[in-house]
């Protein structure tokens, strides 16, 4: 049984879910907190241990072997024992996690269910990739809520092998959402250091535990990211690789350290009240949410370090201060490529995007950026969506012309080239170079 087949198989529980009254945006929620455990007990059985082990009975067996009433109010003392639990990130996960299922036989049939599934699949294709696969089904599926912008796993990957994220190098998203830019980023590095056995014990501890961290806002979200990391062997710091907190707040300007890569699609839209951030250390005040997170990211980006972010049409066209902050961004770094994403890969109708490519130069530099290559892969696209989905072949074009564009030891393999080797392919190319001016 194919990954896939198991996301369709723990999809189609959600019927069992509807039938207890239970609404399309808490379905996944629903279905992780029962299945969190159950994968937690399948890694124990086949040695493969999380490092973070759930306390003796609020695990599997202790539930599976229960029926009828008994059954059910086990299963909610079970959540508030492990919201109250003493190692930090199993409260993180489960804290104010609460079963809305009133129907024990409902239950019964979730786990029966998810019992019948070919673990022994699931387990040698990576029970992660079967989570993150149930996380994007329901982005795909509900159109709404966390799934509005889910950013399309081919993007991600093809952002993340452009950006060639190193052992030993640290990796933020500062709009961490369900952490699939660092759990990318980490698989990445685990292909180039077989699974991390190259490294010593010293760099493993660093790539478990120091070279990742995000900052969600959403309790909920930050859960199934907090969920999805561990799975992936992602440890963090005491909480986690994700923590909760508003990066356009204190928590974000004291509590996320400047880092040597940052991958980010942070939220689109205003902030709530139409008041601007409330971090002091921003020079540019704005109630743009993308525009606050550039400053953030500049701010965050180690002298050298490198930067993909997504960001719509707007951040590249706001007048006022959204100028003032382009130019920031263009003195202190070399923003060096711009990709024009095609319309339709977010959920959100209309909305257009772009991710922006750059390197640090100094937080004290001036006129860092020269020239921007922009590459066009709106034009004379299809509309993607569900039956025309986006694949990593659609970015294969642009991969192979990304080399030369980085700066020197930079980029795709760090191969990159100075800037005036750089070669436009033509007028009637996707790729056009233009100077800062």
């Amino acid at each position: 049984m194919s990954n896939n087949e198991i996301v369709q198989k723990l999809w189609n529980l959600c019927d069992v879910l509807r039938d207890d009254g239970i609404n399309y945006a808490d379905y996944v929620t629903e279905l992780v907190l029962l299945l969190f455990i159950k994968m937690e007990h399948e890694n124990a059985q086949s040695g493969v241990m999380l490092g973070h082990k759930l306390p003796e009975g609020a695990r599997w067996p202790d539930i599976a072997k229960l029926d009828g009433p008994n059954l059910l109010t086990y299963y909610k003392a079970t959540l508030l024992s492990l919201s109250q639990s003493t190692d930090p990130l199993i409260s993180a996960i489960y804290a104010d996690a609460q079963t809305r299922m009133k129907e024990p036989r409902h239950l019964r049939q979730l786990i029966s269910a998810i019992d019948s599934i070919d673990w022994y699949s699931a387990q040698r294709d990576g029970l992660g990739d079967l989570y993150e696969g149930l996380l994007e089904k329901n982005a795909t599926e509900t159109k709404s809520g966390a799934g509005q912008y889910f950013t399309p796993r081919p993007l991600i990957d093809s952002i993340v092998a452009l950006i060639n994220p190193q052992a030993g190098e640290t990796v933020q998203d500062p709009a961490a959402g369900t952490a699939g830019f660092l759990i990318a980023a980490d698989a990445w590095i685990k292909a180039k250091t077989d699974n991390l056995y190259d490294l010593n014990e010293k760099q493993r501890t660093f790539q478990r535990n120091k070279a990742f961290i995000g900052m969600e806002l959403v309790p909920g979200t930050r859960r199934l990211a907090l969920m999805n990391c561990l799975l992936h062997g992602m440890e963090g710091d005491e909480q986690g690789v994700i923590h909760l907190g508003n990066t356009l707040g204190d928590a974000g300007k004291n509590r996320l350290p400047k880092s040597d890569i940052i991958l980010s699609n942070p939220p689109f839209g205003t902030a709530k009240g139409g008041g601007g951030p409330t971090r002091d250390d921003f020079t540019h005040s704005t109630s743009n949410k993308q525009l606050a997170f550039v400053q953030h990211i500049v701010r965050h980006l180690k002298d050298g370090g490198r930067a993909a972010v997504v960001l719509p049409d707007n951040v590249l066209f706001e007048a006022g201060v959204g100028a003032d902050i382009r130019r920031d961004l263009m003195d202190k770094c070399n923003l060096h490529t711009l990709l024009r994403l095609p319309t339709g890969i977010f959920y959100a109708q209309g909305v257009k995007t772009n991710v922006l490519f750059f390197d640090t130069v100094s937080q004290h530099a001036t006129g860092s950026t020269k020239e921007v290559r922009v590459y066009d892969l709106r034009a004379n696209m299809p509309r993607f969506g569900k039956r025309t989905p986006l694949t990593r072949s659609h970015f294969a074009e642009f991969e192979a012309s990304f080399a030369p564009l980085a700066p020197a030891g930079r980029g795709a393999g760090g191969e990159g080239v100075s800037c005036g080797q750089r070669q436009d392919q033509g007028e009637t190319s996707r790729y056009r170079s233009f100077s800062r001016e």
